[in-house]
């Protein structure tokens, strides 16, 4: 699983970060950070939860 985030489409919301805070993190504007492109398998559910959630559809999963 590979993830990328467009942070010009964020909101700022941070669902992400509440979903998955090995993955995902904010910068001091609320804006998503990527910790990892490539998380671990035992985190792989809350990026799908993320990605769902997302109100910005700013997250996505691409294939490998």
């Amino acid at each position: 699983m590979r993830v990328e985030v467009d942070q010009p489409k964020c909101v700022a919301s941070g669902q992400c970060v509440l979903m998955a805070p090995e993955v995902f993190d904010q910068d001091d504007d609320g804006i998503v950070e990527l910790l990892t492109d490539r998380p671990e398998a035992e985190h792989h559910d809350g990026v799908r939860e993320s990605v769902a959630v997302c109100p910005a559809a700013a997250i996505r999963l691409v294939a490998d």
